[in-house]
């Protein structure tokens, strides 16, 4: 078995979905395994990952605006110290997950044919986040 690990970040303009597919399959192919397990690992608190949609945008606009209305800004937060959008962001992340597993065989990831990696990026204002990958096969 081999192991590979890499760190990449991506650069938001505040909330909303973020397809990395692309930079992670790249990566992937590089790494010449032709069979293996990637974890996608997200070290934020306040934006998280999907495996979603990626043909039609209105699908992740309606993720969105679900999300907006079941985490609301104008909430009755306790934590408010780093602004109104913060617990809401927390909560969305709490929802979803920081944290994907996808298989790879024949040299690619094992996505379906609608398919897309997506960071999901839950704060108003842009962040810079970190995303690292840790592939395992042979």
């Amino acid at each position: 078995m081999k192991q590979s690990a890499h760190r990449f970040d991506i650069s938001t303009r505040g909330q909303g979905l973020y397809q990395c597919t692309a930079t992670i399959e790249e990566w992937v192919r590089r790494q010449t395994l032709q069979v293996g397990l990637l974890t996608v690992f997200c070290r934020h608190t306040s934006a998280s990952l999907l495996i979603q949609e990626n043909a039609d945008p209105t699908v992740r606009l309606d993720l969105q605006t679900y999300f907006d209305r079941i985490a609301p800004q104008n909430g009755s937060y306790i934590h408010d110290s780093e602004g109104p959008d913060d617990m809401p962001a927390h909560l969305k992340t709490a929802l979803t997950q920081v944290q994907l597993t996808i298989p790879m065989m024949n040299g690619g990831l094992v996505l379906g044919t609608w398919q897309g990696i997506y960071l999901f990026e839950h704060r108003t204002r842009p962040h810079r986040r970190e995303i690292v990958l840790h592939l395992i096969g042979e």
